[in-house]
């Protein structure tokens, strides 16, 4: 490491003032790392935390929801951007949200910087998800640390772990004096007494009760012992039964009449007062009621400062305490715990020798040793080898239940001024070189209706009026519209043949069908009328969104004749475009599959439901089943990408893949859910959703959950870091059709007129059609009829 440059270590943990040992450990390895580096180290800390009340200073610089998964993602985010050189882990299974902690894998796959991961807990006869849940963490880490030898067979023997990936560094220990215990009692007003002290959080598995009932025979063989339970309960404990467990302790003391002879401080300790604890005491006395407790950073206090300990033979305990280091007794037994405490009171020589040999075998484990083992690990060159964001086992394991993020119109805000929407962004700033363009504001106007409707709230409909205004501002007296503007609010020209009338007819005519407000009706109406009239001038993809536009005004106005007929027209033309270009093995309406593509089945679905017409539904179900089977692999979606696209014959391009297809894939999937009441459909779009959480070729993000904007692409490199209108609206509409989709689900299961039998979804490959009667002029499409007309 060259002179003067600092390491930075992000630690993924709890930590105080956070009350429970993994947090008190993390803050003293950072203290005594920090001092083995001698100020080459920056610790962040990532703060698992419960409780919302907890209040955290530094080193703390992000906080983590226990069980909110996106916090998990998110996290992953900031670290990656925070350009850390390593992440320390603290491993309990507990400490993380999900089932076995499960979700602490979401922000490890994500990682690009090396991980070294602390276990605190093993268990030696794991279900199937604690054993994939450690496995997975394992698999993720660069370096997996345990803290005992124990836990170096159990990890290679249950957990196939080993090898040079794992080390063995001890717990720390405070490097306290070898002390005489009446030096320190009068602080605490206990002199001339002999003193056992138990310390650490309260809880049932401490066993204080088991050492309660040894104290009677200990008292009358020695009537000046105390004993001092020292700790708060653990919150989770309170938080679940309170104060319970201590209760029953205390009125277990009273029964037995131990009133003078046992005493509980509830509160938790700092540093300072523990120490003067620790030295004050006599015995240690620790009754864990199981085996399973690899560490205890208690029992490490209590041997590192020479205490003579008694305790029940934990896995920690078994090796703290061999070689005539403490006295085990047998869980639950306190018959011997009662006789182990009395011998030690009453011979001299076993008391001074168990001392003598629990602080000598401790001061290979003092936090200063145990910081530099730390430091030279951290320290370590090969650390320094770039390592990018590990690949899951799968994407379902691991995204398909993530919580849909609450919808947010920062971002958007951000890229709109009073003119309306910017199209690009150089990041997150908007780009004022490009302007603005007419297909983003009518999405846009689409969007903040759908906002709107779910969530009415001020600020969209401020944003649904700038947008609006826009694409009014748009329209020519003839009703085409303009679609580029630069950012001095000159229209460019010349444009060439663009979509961007059919996304305004989509917008005027969602905007008609949940209208803010009846005011809004009247200028949107006439607005609609003057445009619709070029619907046939158009390309496929602007024929579907008129489709789209034209279906919401029917909800509108139901008997609009002319609307039903310009409607039923371009949904014709689609099927001949599809009758055109299909092949036995290339169900599609053209022989290249480009760019938006769902929205084509999109609306022959919407045209179906508006009409009824089996031929529209027919071509809907055969293109979508097409275009899932060309683009979901049975586990994620890989859209199309638009660097070579997928033409008829040649090779399918992959990257770069754009949110746009995810979204008009979202909506096709909730169509033909409705058309045809196939569950199947359902899950399949939320699975076209999670492609933007990261269940995607790369396994990133597509959304940025820092920014709440999401990322124009994802190419082979990762993602494209600008954050655009389009691929922010496309994520915005994607959740808010998701959000629609389980209302829907509701509706339809309390529609009793509902056909109890789904409609059949067609296969995917099938021989060509014959040509629907419809058509006016075989072989012709409508658009070249009315181009000849005219």
């Amino acid at each position: 490491m060259a002179k003067g440059t600092k390491k930075k270590v992000a630690f993924i943990s709890s930590f105080p003032p956070r009350k429970c040992g993994i947090a008190t450990f993390t803050s003293d390895l950072i203290k005594n790392t920090g001092a083995g580096a001698k100020g080459q180290f920056e610790p962040l800390v990532v703060a698992v935390r419960s409780d919302s009340k907890l209040k955290y200073n530094d080193p703390v610089k992000f906080e983590i929801r226990q069980e909110v998964k996106s916090d998990y993602i998110c996290a992953a985010d900031y670290i990656n951007f925070s350009h850390v050189d390593l992440v320390s882990v603290q491993h309990e299974f507990g400490l993380f949200g999900g089932e076995a902690g499960s979700y602490l894998s979401l922000l490890l796959n994500r990682l690009k910087a090396p991980i070294i991961t602390t276990l605190h807990t093993l268990l030696d006869d794991p279900s199937p998800v604690y054993h994939k849940s450690l496995v997975d963490v394992c698999r993720a880490s660069y370096k997996v640390i345990t803290m005992n030898e124990r836990g170096l067979t159990m990890l290679r023997e249950i957990y196939g772990i080993s090898g040079k990936n794992v080390d063995l560094i001890a717990h720390g220990i405070p490097d306290l004096p070898f002390v005489d215990s009446n030096y320190y009692k009068h602080k605490f007003g206990m002199e001339s007494r002999r003193t056992i002290l138990t310390f650490g959080l309260l809880s049932k598995n401490k066993g204080i009760e088991v050492m309660l009932k040894a104290m009677p025979a200990i008292v009358e063989a020695d009537p000046s012992i105390l004993y001092i339970v020292l700790g708060m309960t653990h919150p989770s404990v309170l938080k679940h039964d309170g104060e319970s467990y201590r209760f029953g302790l205390q009125q277990m003391v009273k029964e037995l009449g131990l009133q003078e002879h046992v005493i509980f401080h509830n509160r938790f300790v700092n540093d300072e007062e523990l120490h003067n604890f620790l030295c004050a005491a006599d015995i240690y006395v620790t009754t864990y009621l199981n085996k399973e407790q690899l560490t205890s950073g208690t029992l490490s206090f209590a041997v590192g400062t020479g205490k003579a300990v008694v305790s029940t033979p934990y896995w920690a305990a078994m090796e703290l305490l061999t070689d005539g280091r403490g006295k085990l007794v047998q869980f639950g037994d306190s018959a011997q715990i009662a006789e182990a405490i009395i011998q030690i009171l009453q011979k001299d020589s076993l008391f001074y020798s168990l001392r003598r040999r629990a602080y000598e075998y401790g001061r290979s484990r003092t936090w200063p040793k145990i910081g530099q083992a730390y430091w030279k690990l951290f320290s370590d060159k090969r650390l320094s080898i770039h390592i990018t964001a590990k690949t899951p086992l799968s994407a379902a394991e691991t995204i398909s239940n993530i919580e849909v993020p609450e919808p947010s119109l920062d971002h958007l805000k951000k890229l709109t001024d009073d003119t309306g929407l910017f199209q690009h962004a150089k990041f997150t700033i908007p780009n004022r070189e490009y302007g603005y363009c007419t297909d983003d504001n009518a999405r846009a106007v689409i969007a903040m209706t759908k906002y709107y409707a779910q969530y009415p709230e001020s600020k969209a409909l401020e944003l649904f009026d700038i947008y609006l205004s826009f694409i009014l501002h748009s329209q020519n007296s003839d009703g085409t519209v303009k679609n580029f503007m630069n950012f001095d609010r000159s229209w460019q020209k010349d444009e060439p043949v663009n979509d961007a009338l059919g996304r305004v007819l989509w917008a005027f005519g969602t905007a008609m069908a949940a209208l803010p407000s009846l005011s809004y009706l009247s200028v949107i109406k006439d607005s609609f009328d003057k445009s619709v009239r070029h619907v046939q001038r158009q390309y496929p993809r602007g024929m579907a969104y008129s489709i789209l536009g034209m279906s919401d005004y029917l909800k509108q106005f139901p008997g609009a004749s002319d609307i039903k007929r310009q409607l039923d027209m371009a949904a014709d033309e689609l099927v001949v475009q599809y009758e055109e270009n299909s092949l036995p093995d290339w169900q599609w309406f053209e022989d290249t599959l480009t760019y938006d593509n769902a929205i084509l089945p999109y609306a022959l679905f919407v045209a179906s439901l508006a009409f009824g017409n089996p031929k529209y539904l027919e071509v809907a179900e055969k293109t979508c089943e097409f275009l899932l089977a060309n683009t979901f692999d049975g586990r994620n979606f890989g859209f199309i990408g638009c660097k070579g696209w997928y033409e008829h014959g040649h090779p399918r391009a992959t990257f770069d893949q754009q949110p746009i297809e995810a979204l008009s894939t979202i909506m096709m999937l909730r169509a033909a859910y409705e058309a045809t009441l196939n569950d199947r459909f359902l899950t399949l779009q939320r699975k076209a959703f999670d492609w933007f959480l990261g269940a995607n070729d790369l396994y990133i993000p597509v959304y940025n959950f820092r920014t709440k904007g999401c990322h124009d692409g994802l190419t082979q490199d990762g993602v494209n870091l600008n954050q655009g209108a389009e691929s922010t609206l496309s994520f915005l509409l994607s959740l808010l059709a998701v959000v629609e989709s389980y209302a829907l689900i509701d509706k339809v299961k309390s529609n009793k007129s509902v056909p109890s039998q789904p409609a059949k979804v067609v296969e995917q490959t099938i021989n060509k059609p014959t040509p629907i009667q419809s058509i006016p002029v075989k072989g012709k499409s409508k658009r070249r009829q009315v181009e000849e007309l005219t």
